[in-house]
């Protein structure tokens, strides 16, 4: 199956007058399945319906949205895998100058808020047009919000987009569902039934039974009411329990319908078979292809949904907490076409999701009764409740492993090292050290202080320590030599001095400087966010400390990496801050000397080597394939 049309010439080598939707794509054209843009096309392709592509348009005008003519059901506008703002900003607040989504990595190629320049466009081009926004920068914005980059509260991106109708969460069902409503000539006004849907209406008598939220006015100007939509709106992901929820603007009132249940596995397994291209769209080669590709190309998505729950990550806003995975088959058949490819090395890259060891749903009762409302699966402890169980991840591991071109399987994606521990039978533990890392395993930890670990919804220091005792003894055991490397994360809500300087002492005494750090990121649709614009828990109504100042957060990063030259006058004046003056001197356990190094230069190559260092004070081992030169990123993860 080729490429769906990008040029009218194409359009009509197909016989086409007119497309049945045109997608508008804030990313390059790259049809595989771990781009949405590119499964919900194959998607509606496959029940019939004739889909163009226009991917990262001129928005400077409205030419490259009149390309195909307006459509006969309805345009279609994503902003991409990532939400634009995050995509073109640092936490910071400064330009990215790269796109990993983009050809040849140009930045720039799409605007800031692309669902809503977008729309704004095809409404100037076409007056009348059905318009459906998607993807996840509408999914996560799909009700009033906190905006870290305007500082304020805004509206429903509905509403300022002008579009008709919203599609959250994974969309595969609505979808659907939305075009054989619009075949059978239903106006897209009147398509206000669907779950998994967010529209506009001015009449409340045909809302019916809702949850009314806080007024938009009261949400954007008082931070107690702020708290009590979003909770809300936390309680009523899961499609089992969640509610219709209705917001009033002066423009009107914004109805979300309850969530759209996950696919089944058959349904999942359908998704994955569709035929896509796998790649880039060829038109891009002389940009120099995509670059997103090369992290994905040769990885396979397992499983959707995550009970984890971090606080700092959107997942549950936008996949739900019900965990589904695909079949053996289905991976297997996908692994089998993955290694025809001429550039295939024998190398699977990742064997994952959103949580990499998650392939069943946290308790059998979630099925019928949803995910619980008021209680986590594993947080602050393990719900009693909760079935821990590797084998299907580790039969299906088995089974890669045991394909005639495959070299290796890693696992790259995040493991939730609480839920390994858990599992009494140890038998994937060992194979993950004995077959699935190469050299380090990376784990995601965040924090040491468990005050800190309580705002973010991940479990105590303990587990994690446990954790690392057991992998040590482990690869001690097989005579590997192997490292934990952990992800960690600065100035999240409930991180004072304090708790950063326990966490610089906690990489002193493992002996690890963090090349890179990464500093909390408040992005739409997360509790961590709500508690960052509040500086409230939502659950309690307590306050929380949230360090904001750009130099209490500079101090906080540089604590982290103290052993880098250029941090010293940082570090040093957060320790003096905090009254831990006993971290200055000359003992094995302070983190600075007295006065600033003097050879700077000397100091620095030190502290490079520092960085290398992981548990116990030992190096780690280089990397030996060309495949460990990058980390792949699990994109709906990377909306922290």
């Amino acid at each position: 199956m080729p490429f769906l049309p990008v040029t009218r010439e194409e359009m009509e080598q197909r016989g086409w007058d007119k497309p049945d939707f045109v997608y508008i794509c804030g990313d390059a054209y790259v049809d595989h399945s771990s781009f949405g843009a590119a499964i919900i096309c194959r998607v509606l392709e496959s029940h019939g319906y004739k889909v163009c592509m226009i991917a990262q348009p001129n928005w400077r005008s409205t030419e490259d949205f009149m390309r195909f003519g307006e459509p006969r059901l309805a345009f279609l506008v994503g902003a991409g895998n990532i939400d634009s703002m995050v995509n073109h900003y640092t936490v910071a607040k400064k330009r990215r100058s790269k796109d990993a989504y983009s050809p040849g990595g140009q930045g720039g190629l799409r605007p800031d808020r692309a669902t809503i320049v977008y729309c704004n466009k095809i409404r100037e081009a076409y007056k009348n047009a059905n318009i459906v926004i998607g993807g996840i920068e509408a999914s996560l914005r799909r009700l009033s919000h906190y905006d870290y980059w305007d500082n304020k509260v805004r509206r429903s991106i509905l509403l300022d987009s002008g579009a008709d109708l919203l599609l959250y969460g994974m969309g595969e069902h609505q979808i659907v569902e939305l075009a054989d409503a619009l075949d059978s000539g239903l106006p897209l006004s009147e398509i206000t039934f669907l779950r998994g849907t967010v529209y506009k209406t001015r009449d409340r008598e045909r809302i019916g039974d809702c949850i009314w939220l806080p007024t938009y006015e009261e949400t954007a100007s008082d931070k107690n009411k702020y708290c009590e939509s979003f909770m809300h709106q936390y309680r009523n992901t899961d499609s089992v329990t969640g509610k219709t929820l209705a917001e009033e603007y002066k423009e009107g009132i914004v109805v979300q319908n309850p969530p759209s249940p996950p696919l089944s596995q058959d349904e999942l397994d359908a998704v994955y078979a569709l035929p896509y291209m796998r790649t880039y769209h060829p038109m891009y080669e002389k940009a120099g292809g995509v670059p997103a590709i090369e992290e994905i190309k040769f990885s396979l998505s397992a499983n959707r949904g995550c009970f984890g729950n971090c606080n700092f990550c959107a997942i549950v806003f936008h996949q739900g907490r019900v965990v589904t995975s695909r079949s053996d088959e289905s991976l297997i058949n996908e692994a089998k076409l993955m290694t025809e490819e001429k550039d295939f090395k024998g190398y699977i890259h990742d064997l994952g999701g959103p949580t990499a060891n998650f392939m069943r749903p946290a308790c059998d009762k979630q099925l019928k009764a949803g995910a619980c409302r008021d209680r986590q699966c594993l947080f602050p402890e393990k719900c009693p409740n909760l079935v821990v169980d590797h084998k299907k991840y580790l039969r299906i591991l088995r089974k890669l492993r045991a394909l005639p071109k495959v070299k290796k399987v890693f696992i790259r994606s995040g493991i939730r090292y609480d839920y390994l521990v858990y599992d009494k039978d140890e038998s994937f533990f060992n194979e993950l050290c004995k077959y699935h890392i190469s050299g380090q395993l990376r784990v995601a930890p965040e924090h040491v202080s468990d005050r800190v670990l309580d705002k973010m919804g991940k479990p105590s220091r303990e587990v994690y320590d446990k954790f690392v005792k057991r992998f040590d003894e482990i690869n001690k055991k097989y005579g590997l030599e192997q490292y934990c490397v952990p992800y960690l994360m600065s100035s999240h809500p409930g991180s004072d001095l304090s708790a950063a300087i326990e966490l610089a002492e906690y990489l002193r005494d493992i002996g690890h400087m963090p090349e890179q750090v990464q500093d909390f990121y408040p992005t739409p649709g997360t509790l961590s966010t709500c508690m960052y614009y509040t500086e409230m828990d939502p659950r309690t109504g307590k306050k929380v400390y949230v360090p904001k100042n750009p130099h209490e957060k500079a101090m906080q990063r540089a604590l982290m990496q103290y052993r880098n030259p250029d941090n010293y006058d940082l570090v040093k004046e957060a320790l003096i801050k905090a009254g831990r003056q006993d971290l200055i001197g000359f003992d094995p356990h302070c983190l600075i000397r007295p006065e600033r190094p003097k050879n700077t230069s000397s100091q620095r190559g030190s502290s490079s080597k520092s960085s290398k260092q992981v548990t116990k004070g030992k190096a780690e081992p280089k990397q030996k394939t060309e495949h460990k030169k990058k980390t792949i990123r699990n994109v709906h993860k990377k909306q922290r």
